[in-house]
């Protein structure tokens, strides 16, 4: 279902729906990893190979799209950047219900142009990991759907709440978007995901501190030496970072400054929008029967 208009300015608290928590599932999810179930392991190991396959499809530089954005005598990065989109998935606490959303805003302006949205069921079941096998079926129909209403407004990069390469096998949801819908993704983590000896130690409090304005920011260095993402300061009132790398057919370096560029508050408006759009079509949805009762 598709819609358009802006959202509502506020941002409602609602204790019983929470956002899919992407970005730091993994954190936390080594005793769900020990207590999944014989039929839940065997869907792991083809979930890890079907992950290892699309991998192998993975960009981890700018595309030629991505560079046609800056086309001009401007020396602006973005100047043909038109539309971009955000992608949420919202749960009723307790339940397997949720909302996958998808918001297209203009750039550079951010204003919401489209809503494309679905109350949906998860039917696969939560393996640390492999988040996306549950999610991104539910994220491309939202594509699917502008793709067939709306072509003129599809997105030219999507910014997705969690992960890219910032992942243990550097696949998390962000590029798993990326590589089957073939669009620029950004993984935004509002955690820090923790791998390659990354973690949140004094260290790295420190670091955080040094980040005094809009726009600083400093590397996601493993142990290993790998750069898995960077720690960036999205706006001068919000001294919490996010966690941002790339997805699919973009840098880190241009990821960087595209969610610089769409950033009001700390979270990038086209996420931001994203999330309390579906957390409010959940409170609407959670509502109706109590109503249809009276």
């Amino acid at each position: 279902m598709a819609c358009s208009g802006p959202p509502d300015e506020g941002e409602p608290v609602l204790e019983d729906i929470v956002g899919a928590d992407g970005d730091g599932d993994e954190v936390e999810g080594e005793s769900r990893a020990l207590s999944l179930t014989p039929e839940e392991r065997a869907k792991q190991e083809q979930w890890r190979r079907e992950q290892h396959d699309l991998k192998l499809q993975l960009v981890e530089e700018d595309s030629e799209e991505v560079r046609s954005w800056g086309r001009g005598q401007s020396g602006d990065p973005f100047a043909d950047l038109h539309h971009i989109a955000g992608v949420d998935i919202s749960f009723e606490k307790g339940t397997n219900r949720a909302c996958a959303m998808l918001v297209i805003l203009n750039f550079p302006e951010l204003k919401v142009k489209l809503v494309s949205k679905a109350s949906v069921e998860m039917v696969e079941p939560y393996i640390p990991g492999f988040l996306a096998f549950r999610e991104v079926g539910f994220l491309l129909q939202r594509l699917e759907d502008v793709r067939q209403h709306h072509p003129h407004l599809m997105p030219q990069a999507i910014l997705v709440d969690g992960n890219g390469v910032l992942h243990p096998r550097g696949f998390g949801l962000a590029s798993h978007l990326g590589v089957l819908s073939g669009i620029p993704c950004v993984g935004v983590g509002k955690k820090l995901f923790h791998t390659d000896g990354l973690e949140r130690s004094p260290e790295h409090r420190e670091k955080i501190q040094s980040l005094l304005k809009k726009g600083d920011h400093f590397p996601l260095k493993g142990h290993s030496g790998r750069v898995w993402g960077v720690t960036l300061r999205t706006s001068d009132g919000a001294p919490n970072p996010v966690y941002v790398s790339v997805g699919h057919k973009i840098s880190l370096e241009t990821a960087t400054q595209l969610v610089t560029a769409c950033s009001v508050k700390r979270v990038p408006e086209p996420i931001r929008q994203a999330d309390i759009l579906s957390r409010e079509h959940l409170r609407i949805e959670k509502q109706k029967p109590s109503e249809k009762m009276h």
